[in-house]
């Protein structure tokens, strides 16, 4: 069994949307689950008809990802206190307005105070490319590598050849994918606590319900310890997600 898991991400929903089947599984077999947030998603959709109003948006998603963390079976969520900037026209994407050094080192603190086995957080593309995403990408991945005794560092929405998914990041091909269908209930109990983004997430998987929107497999990309071309992961996240079903994607004939 793992100790305890370190979910990094940038928004509320980020970790429902991407992870909240795994963590899922994890916590039901005592995996203790803790997720960082860097921003409260003020930047993000009101819902339509709007939940709430605009200056009432961080503490709405703010407890709507407390909901979510407790539906999933997470002990915690931390907030960072950055502030997720408006879309821009024609629906730009931009990141948080954040010192790269000083959040490097407020990752690596974190990670000291936690003591996770594992951290999971955003693809090097930032998933769909989000500017926010890379960020916390690259923070931290600079944060464990410049550990001497980093965790298991893994990233999700990694590529699975034959599965169409705007989500995935191109350039990490996934060491494992996992159908989370068992734990679909929970990941959709997640789901309908983010309320105001219920429309966003119709909008994006053009569903006809919520729990259409929900993506079955979720997929991960191991960086720490590195591992060498075609070198399966052997660790305790990994054998944990073999356990539950897991497999090695075939990425020999991926394009």
């Amino acid at each position: 069994m793992m100790k305890s898991v370190l979910c990094v991400v940038a928004h509320p929903d980020d970790e429902t949307i991407a992870v909240a089947g795994t963590l899922s599984l994890m916590t039901s077999q005592g995996t203790d689950a803790h997720i960082v947030c860097a921003t409260r998603g003020e930047g993000g959709e009101l819902g339509d008809p709007p939940v709430c109003t605009r200056e009432e948006l961080p503490a709405v998603r703010e407890a709507e990802l407390r909901c979510a963390a407790s539906a999933i079976g997470a002990s915690g969520v931390t907030f960072l206190d950055y502030v997720d900037p408006l879309t821009g026209p024609d629906d730009e994407l931009f990141p948080f307005e954040a010192d790269f050094d000083a959040l490097v080192a407020q990752m690596q603190t974190l990670v000291r105070e936690h003591a996770p086995s594992l951290v999971l957080t955003h693809g090097g593309d930032g998933d769909y490319g989000h500017p926010a995403h890379i960020l916390m990408h690259q923070a931290v991945k600079m944060a464990l590598e410049n550990m001497s005794d980093p965790p298991l560092f893994y990233t999700f929405a990694a590529r699975v050849p034959n599965i169409e998914d705007h989500l995935w990041n191109q350039n990490e091909p996934a060491h494992l994918a996992l159908d989370v269908r068992p734990w679909l209930d929970a990941k959709e109990a997640a789901a309908r606590c983010h309320k105001t983004q219920h429309v966003l997430f119709m909008r994006k998987k053009d569903a006809k319900t919520l729990r259409d929107t929900l993506r079955t497999v979720e997929a991960y990309h191991r960086h720490l310890p590195r591992l060498d071309e075609g070198e399966p992961p052997r660790d305790p996240f990994a054998d944990l997600l073999r356990a539950a079903g897991a497999w090695e994607p075939d990425h020999r004939n991926d394009g």
